[in-house]
C-alpha cells in the first residue's frame, strides 16, 4: 500500500499538474475560462476580485486565446519560464502559498493541506498530506514554510 501512495509526494510531477488541471477545469473541455478559474480561487478561499482573476488569465494565457490549456498551466505550476522576470512569479507563488496557509502563520501544515484538498474535493488522508509535507519539508519542522513552497514548484 505505501509503494501505491509514494507518487502522491511527488507535488511538481506532470500527473499531479493534469489533476489540479482538472479540477480547475469544471466542464472538462480541456481548457481553464476565467469562469472557472475565478470559480476555483474562491472555492480556496481567495477573494480575488474580477480585474485580479483577468490578470491571473492574461499571465498564464500565453497563447492569448482567452483559456489555459494544459501546457500553458504546466509551465505556470511547473515555475517554467516567466517572461516577465521572477518578481511577478514570486508573487503568484505567494499567493498560492497563502491559499494554503490556513491560519496565516508562515507555513503550512498537513492539516491545512488536507482542508485545501477536501474543499477541492481531493480524497487525501492526512496520513497522505503528512507524507506530501515531508516530501518537501527541507528543516524538518513538519511544515512547508514559504522557501520550501518556492523549491517544490520550481521542480519540473
Amino acid at each position: 500500500m505505501a509503494s501505491r501512495n509514494s507518487s502522491r509526494s511527488d507535488l511538481g510531477s506532470m500527473d499531479e499538474v493534469k489533476m489540479i488541471f482538472n479540477k480547475f477545469d469544471k466542464n472538462g473541455d480541456g481548457k481553464i475560462s476565467c469562469d472557472e478559474l475565478k470559480y476555483i480561487l474562491h472555492a480556496l478561499g481567495s477573494r480575488t476580485s474580477s480585474d485580479e482573476v483577468k490578470r491571473i488569465m492574461s499571465e498564464v494565457d500565453k497563447d492569448g486565446d482567452g483559456f489555459i490549456n494544459l501546457e500553458e498551466f504546466a509551465d505556470f505550476h511547473l515555475g517554467g519560464s516567466s517572461s516577465d522576470g521572477s518578481q511577478g512569479s514570486t508573487k503568484e507563488l505567494r499567493d498560492a502559498f497563502d491559499m494554503y496557509d490556513l491560519d496565516k502563520n508562515g507555513l503550512i501544515s498537513a492539516s491545512e493541506l488536507h482542508a485545501v484538498l477536501k474543499r477541492l474535493g481531493e480524497k487525501c488522508t492526512m496520513v497522505e498530506c503528512s507524507k506530501m509535507i515531508s516530501a518537501v519539508d527541507t528543516d524538518g519542522d513538519a511544515h512547508v514554510n514559504f522557501e520550501e513552497f518556492k523549491n517544490m514548484m520550481k521542480k519540473g
